[in-house]
């Protein structure tokens, strides 16, 4: 079977502004934005997806620097945690249809928040990966549920349907990421308790 070509940094950097274009065409934009929940469970990902895509051209020296910065990436996660705990408030999502300013502050916060999870994530280790989902899909879940159950319009560019919607996909989606991770640090320890048994009876 021949392999998967190898995505160099380079070609990752390539697809990242390619996606970060695609993402500011006007006509892209206001799609996702004209319902609440395809903005902040669509459009925030892609950005974060570009900030990641971007993250991989780094320099070698800026990984250094970073890495002092960033020791097991505690200060990165803390980061994103902040950004996207600050981006959920639903005044946040009015002032960034409404002001330029604010739109483009949300998108720059967004980039640097998917370059520090990149940067972050494997540094972090179980432990830090555990801590910091154990903070932000509880919360996210949380606002989820905000979100379903008041009976008040929270942002007033959406209407109460959609405000709704969105608490269920934020639900939804808090859910499948705490099992997705689960699962995976499940098979990694059963990998590594069959590689240690492996080791002993050789």
């Amino acid at each position: 079977m021949t392999p998967w070509p190898r995505c160099t940094p380079r070609t990752q950097a390539a697809l990242g502004l390619a996606l970060c274009a695609l993402l500011a065409w006007p006509a892209l934009r206001q799609a996702l934005e004209a319902s609440m929940w395809r903005h902040m469970v669509l459009q925030f990902p892609l950005l974060m997806g570009v900030g990641a895509l971007l993250a991989a051209a780094l320099p070698p020296r800026a990984h250094t620097v970073v890495s002092r910065w960033n020791a097991h990436g505690i200060a990165g996660l803390v980061l994103v945690a902040g950004v996207l705990a600050v981006l959920m408030v639903p005044r946040v999502l009015d002032l960034a249809l409404r002001e330029p300013a604010i739109e483009i502050s949300k998108c720059a916060a967004l980039l640097g928040a998917g370059a520090a999870l990149r940067l972050s994530w494997r540094a972090a280790g179980l432990v830090v990966q555990g801590f910091f989902l154990g903070n932000v899909l509880p919360m996210t879940a949380v606002v989820g549920q905000l979100y379903i159950d008041t009976p008040l319009r929270l942002c007033n560019a959406y209407l109460l349907d959609d405000q709704a919607r969105l608490g269920q996909w934020l639900v939804g989606l808090a859910a499948l990421l705490a099992l997705g991770w689960l699962a995976r640090v499940g098979w990694w320890t059963v990998r590594r308790e069959g590689d240690a048994i492996a080791v002993k009876n050789a």
